[in-house]
């Protein structure tokens, strides 16, 4: 029987989520626009942020940080860096609106290349019709002309892409380690990976900057604790549905305070991507949901 007042607890923390991911890159873009310093570095402060935040919950419940497969969080951490810091360098060069639309597409590419990594699902007939209208999406949002494609275009769409292998390898972790600790060893390896990337382009924050590296990393790591918190109480399709509405967060953000403009082209692309995602989020029953 549906709970519905879970269902409502899972659909206000996710929609907490994904404000607070758009917020988080809203900060990170007022930051690099303004100053030298590089979205690297945003996404470092993110990271960091996180240990310390999940260091305390692993510190606090006396939870063991031996894990059960080891090779899985490797994986899981080291995709989930690349991905956050090229959603972030996305954010740098193109809009915000681009850039969420375009990391938006990671669900499309989880359903694509599911059946390589789990045996027992099978990709439907219907998949190539949502290709078609996923890459006509991302063509019209993107609009490249050969000559000089938007690097932040790129950006937002390969973070998509690694994403949705950072999302197949959490579904295969989940199975054997508990979300304390994929979540610590996450923000561990995200920490110095990412670390070892920002070296050589380290700015010192003055100032205000300070204040807006610290917003965003802490909008960041709020919206991994909503998503955390929203999917204990919703099932994975619902909640992809429900994620999509980081998108309409981005557009009216993205209009409100660094004035995007929303083309005709933007509009008619997120439509399709938008579609796209929803498609497949209501073709992809997990197993064992109801």
């Amino acid at each position: 029987m549906l709970n519905y007042t879970h269902l409502h607890k899972g659909i206000v923390f996710l929609l907490l989520s994904e404000l607070c991911f758009t917020v988080s890159t809203v900060f990170s873009k007022m930051l690099t626009n303004t100053s030298s310093i590089s979205a690297i570095e945003v996404t470092f402060a993110r990271f960091f942020l996180g240990l310390i935040v999940f260091s305390g919950i692993i510190y606090k419940n006396s939870i063991s940080l031996i894990p059960n497969r080891l090779s899985l969080l490797i994986w899981r951490g080291v995709l989930n860096t690349v991905a956050v810091i090229l959603f972030f360098l996305a954010s740098q060069y193109t809009t915000i609106t681009n850039t969420h639309m375009l990391n938006m597409t990671y669900p499309f590419f989880i359903f694509l290349f599911s059946p390589l990594f789990f045996r027992s699902e099978k990709s439907s007939p219907f998949l190539y019709l949502i290709l078609v209208c996923a890459l006509a999406g991302i063509w019209l949002v993107i609009d490249p002309d050969f000559n000089s494609v938007n690097k932040g275009d790129m950006f937002g769409l390969l973070s998509g892409i690694v994403a949705a292998f950072a999302v197949i390898t959490l579904n295969m972790a989940r199975k054997s380690d508990s979300t304390p600790v994929i979540l610590f060893y996450l923000m561990s390896i995200g920490t110095v990976v990412n670390g070892l990337v920002m070296l050589p382009v380290f700015v010192m924050p003055e100032g205000h900057q300070w204040f807006l590296l610290g917003a965003s990393a802490a909008a960041g790591v709020g919206g991994q604790i909503c998503i955390t918190y929203g999917y204990r109480y919703i099932t994975a399709r619902a909640g992809g549905l429900v994620s999509t509405s980081r998108v309409l967060y981005a557009v009216v953000l993205g209009m409100l305070v660094f004035g995007e403009s929303l083309t005709w082209r933007i509009g008619a692309g997120g439509m399709l991507i938008l579609l796209s995602i929803v498609t497949v989020t209501w073709l992809h029953k997990p197993e064992g949901e109801q």
